[in-house]
């Protein structure tokens, strides 16, 4: 790995390491680690500050996963099969859900992931939003939308892109997202879990 690919890597951590979650609800006086889920992402300051805060965290995790792949692109070009774009990407996710600045207590991921397929592929993320959109809705459950989206992910990006590279990335993220979900689907399973 050369050097400005590994300091893009580190930086996209950093910066996916940054909780807006909590310094959004914060600035609102608000310890959004105590309230609801105790998540610091956009379903849970959007039940616990307001529904405009969440979409503002919402975008702001989004905008994590999306922007370091586009720098990259627009720094050195798309080259197919360079490796470096799924990594900061990947970075980037790792970063969100384990955020240095919180020791390693951060969200679970799905805003971040859908900021990367999205700079992967266009078509690919509205799949995938697709999915997302009508599994919460049928099941009402806002965690079955996003595991059953980001699962989806991968296979989308299969069906319309070819790089074996970017997919296996893909992968590990749904892995990662499904891990800090793992709370979620013991509360699904026992019926625990909150509507949206």
């Amino acid at each position: 790995m050369e050097t400005p690919g590994l300091i893009m890597v580190i930086a996209a951590y950093l910066v996916g390491s940054i909780p807006f979650g909590l310094l959004i609800a914060r600035a609102r006086g608000v310890d959004i680690r105590s309230m609801g889920s105790g998540n610091i992402g956009a379903t849970n300051v959007a039940r616990c500050v307001g529904k405009a805060y969440g979409g503002v965290t919402l975008c702001l995790d989004f905008m994590k996963g999306l922007i370091p792949i586009v720098l990259y692109h627009a720094l050195s070009g798309r080259h197919p099969g360079d490796p470096m774009p799924a990594l900061i990407g990947f970075a980037s996710v790792l970063g969100h859900c384990f955020p240095i600045f919180l020791m390693g207590r951060g969200g679970k991921g799905v805003a971040t992931a859908a900021g990367v397929v999205l700079a992967f592929s266009p078509k690919a993320f509205l799949g995938t939003l697709a999915v997302f959109v009508v599994a919460a809705k049928l099941s009402g459950f806002v965690s079955v939308g996003s595991l059953l989206g980001s699962f989806s992910a991968p296979i989308w990006f299969h069906m319309l892109s070819k790089d074996p590279f970017v997919e296996l990335f893909l992968w590990l993220m749904v892995l990662v997202v499904w891990v800090r979900h793992w709370s979620n689907i013991k509360r699904l399973m026992s019926g625990g879990e909150i509507k949206i």
